[in-house]
């Protein structure tokens, strides 16, 4: 009943318990997996310790020692309720060694029979930077523009669209927080694998994807995918400026406030939405030059002010253009130069959609 069919766990989004410590757990899991660990972060650190100086055997006697009673009594009920609520899962530990093995044989003597992961999450995390490496190397479109085109949009319409940003939890700009905190970066790598298998899996023989810079927020592009993104063919949206101005109010502004507030409540939300902004604005305030950054922020407060007494967000488009005028544009622009000879489509956002919904066809794929 033990496995090694990784590819099924992931597919299937079979339940995991994870009974390593849960500092190993926070570093990186997996997206279907729960920690119930054998040992508490202390409790592992002095077991460690003991194997290092003393080695396996004494180790073994100091975990039964540290795990017995109450403590062993309290974790093999929780291993047992979890079993019977997910029959269909799997436990593992960081090798598929030690600590799932007397899990299991604590469960089989407690009168359940649960099945492990052999290999444990090392080989499940190898077989998912395996997957990173394969699915980099399938055919791939790159979909650029300025800011406030719709590029994030348009790859979540797309079967073959991968979005890089929603998987990161963040927007890649220095407004590009969200306000669900980003994981680490095993854990980005984990979900990304996971995904991309998922749509290769079901049919995906070429990816839509944006064009990103190797790092979105705090977590960074495998090299592999990134290396290939930046020779693969480009797409380009072209949308009028005040149709990006209306859409990027929307995401940033308006979504942004109601965000907020939903999660902290009007007084306190308030107070993240107003911090949230400026501290965008102040993110990117040494490019900006600082005569420019005081001019905006202080056009900033004053449409918070309008914002906040009166329920218009419209002043808020008096630091939004020129932001997009002087800023972010001309960045954008200066990024796409470098890349022209890649561009093989330029249109609206409806043109580029339409592009890509009869790409694969049209690339014979």
């Amino acid at each position: 009943m033990d496995t090694k069919d990784y590819q099924r766990l992931f597919l299937q989004d079979v339940p995991l318990i994870d009974v390593r410590a849960p500092i190993e757990f926070q570093q990186g899991a997996f997206p279907s997996a729960i920690n119930l660990p054998l040992m508490n972060d202390s409790e592992r650190q002095i077991v460690g310790t003991c194997f290092k100086q003393h080695g396996q055997e004494a180790a073994i006697a100091l975990g039964h020692s540290l795990v017995n009673g109450k403590a062993r009594d309290e974790r093999t009920q929780a291993w047992i309720e979890r079993c019977h609520k997910q029959p269909e899962g799997y436990l593992y530990c960081f090798r598929g060694g030690l600590r799932s093995q007397l899990v299991q044989q604590w469960l089989h003597e407690a009168g359940v029979d649960y099945p492990r992961v052999l290999g444990g999450y090392k080989a499940l995390r190898n077989f998912l930077l395996d997957t990173l490496e394969t699915v980099a190397a399938l055919p791939m479109v790159i979909v650029g523009g300025n800011t406030g085109c719709g590029k994030t949009l348009l790859i979540n319409e797309l079967t073959a669209g991968i979005d890089l940003e929603g998987i990161a939890c963040h927007r890649g700009s220095s407004f590009g927080r969200t306000l669900v905190k980003q994981s680490t970066q095993i854990n980005f790598e984990n979900q990304l694998a996971v995904k991309m298998l998922k749509k290769q899996h079901a049919g995906c023989r070429h990816w839509v994807l944006e064009d990103e810079s190797r790092i979105i927020g705090s977590n960074n592009l495998p090299l592999g995918l990134f290396n290939s993104m930046q020779q693969a063919p480009l797409v380009a949206i072209d949308d009028p400026f005040e149709v990006r101005v209306a859409r990027l109010q929307d995401e940033y502004i308006d979504k942004m406030r109601l965000a907020f507030e939903q999660a902290y409540g009007q007084e306190q939300g308030w107070q993240h939405y107003d911090e949230y902004l400026h501290h965008g604005l102040f993110a990117i305030r040494r490019r900006l030059g600082l005569e420019r950054f005081q001019q905006l922020r202080q056009r900033l407060v004053s449409a918070l002010q309008l914002q906040r007494t009166g329920g218009n967000s419209e002043a808020h488009q008096q630091w939004l253009i020129p932001l997009l005028q002087h800023y972010y544009d001309p960045m954008y622009r200066y990024q796409l130069e470098k890349k022209t000879q890649r561009i093989i489509f330029r249109g609206n956002y409806a043109e580029v959609r339409e592009f890509l919904m009869t790409y694969s066809q049209n690339s014979g794929e």
